[in-house]
């Protein structure tokens, strides 16, 4: 078994980035005796899911960009610290659900809040840590929000416009380009089963 990696899953709701991980973490440990902290952002602690709560919940007043960005470094801070060191230290691989790369998709391009201040507390929180590879789910955004529909009452961020997500979807890309030695693009379009041998390649050839 190869030393323990941390791998974040990103894209806009709807790509399926739940079942991918979980498609990920089975598959790694039955074919590579991998052993997997399967996790979430924002979550994964007490606290995390405490503040996921209140990130998506439709039923409280509009938030100020600034607010939800520091929630959402407040719960990674606890992440990091609780979850996702402990699990590399342990020689655990860690698969994640969204990471720090959602805060600049999001905050950064979805809210328009300047990307100096998301670097500033990324900074703060993860003193250069990152993942070893991250995968971005990407589609469409009017399928995405049509696979998103699917799964029952929208919370906060799906209720927001298609321009919104639209954003968003930009923002993944250009990190993308950015950062190609990190980041690979996998067409999210196909069936679970298509997507999963994909990202599951990407991850053998990169990291095993």
């Amino acid at each position: 078994m190869s030393q323990a990696r941390f791998i974040t899953v990103e894209g806009i709701e709807g790509v399926g980035k739940s079942t991918q991980c979980t498609l990920l973490a089975d598959a790694l440990r039955r074919d590579h005796d991998c052993e997997i902290e399967l996790t979430r952002e924002p979550g994964g602690t007490a606290l995390g899911e405490s503040i996921r709560s209140i990130l998506l919940d439709p039923s409280l007043p509009p938030m100020a960009g600034t607010a939800e960005l520091l929630l959402m470094f407040a719960a990674r801070a606890e992440h990091l610290t609780r979850v996702i060191d402990p699990a590399l230290a342990r020689g655990r691989w860690v698969i994640c659900d969204r990471f720090t790369d959602a805060s600049y998709a999001y905050q950064g391009g979805g809210r328009g809040l300047d990307r100096t201040s998301i670097a500033a507390l990324e900074q703060l929180v993860q003193a250069g840590f990152s993942p070893a590879l991250t995968v971005i789910l990407d589609l469409d955004v009017e399928s995405a929000l049509q696979r998103a529909t699917l799964r029952g009452k929208p919370d906060r961020f799906e209720q927001e416009q298609r321009s919104f997500f639209e954003r968003v979807r930009t923002s993944y890309l250009e990190l993308a380009k950015a950062w190609p030695d990190r980041i690979v693009v996998v067409d999210a379009a196909p069936s679970e089963q298509v997507v999963h041998a994909a990202v599951l390649a990407i991850v053998r050839e990169r990291l095993l």
